[in-house]
C-alpha cells in the first residue's frame, strides 16, 4: 500500500475514533467531503457514526 493510503487510512480512523469529540461544524465538514461523489454510503457512514458516537445523534429538523 502507498504511503499516502496508508496515512489517510490512519488518519480516517483517529477520526473515526475521536468523533464524538469534535465540534458539529468540523464533523459536518469531515463527512461531507468524505462523501463527495459517495452519495449511495451516505447513510451507511452516517449510521456507522451515530452507533459509535450515540451523542452526535442531531435532532429532528422541524417540518
Amino acid at each position: 500500500m502507498a504511503d499516502g493510503q496508508r496515512f489517510a487510512n490512519l488518519l480516517g480512523r483517529a477520526a473515526m475514533d475521536v468523533w464524538g469529540d469534535m465540534p458539529r461544524d468540523i464533523q459536518e465538514a469531515l463527512f461531507e467531503t468524505a462523501m463527495k461523489g459517495h452519495d449511495a454510503e451516505r447513510e451507511e457512514l452516517a449510521r456507522l457514526l451515530h452507533d459509535r458516537h450515540p451523542r452526535t445523534l442531531h435532532p429532528a429538523k422541524p417540518d
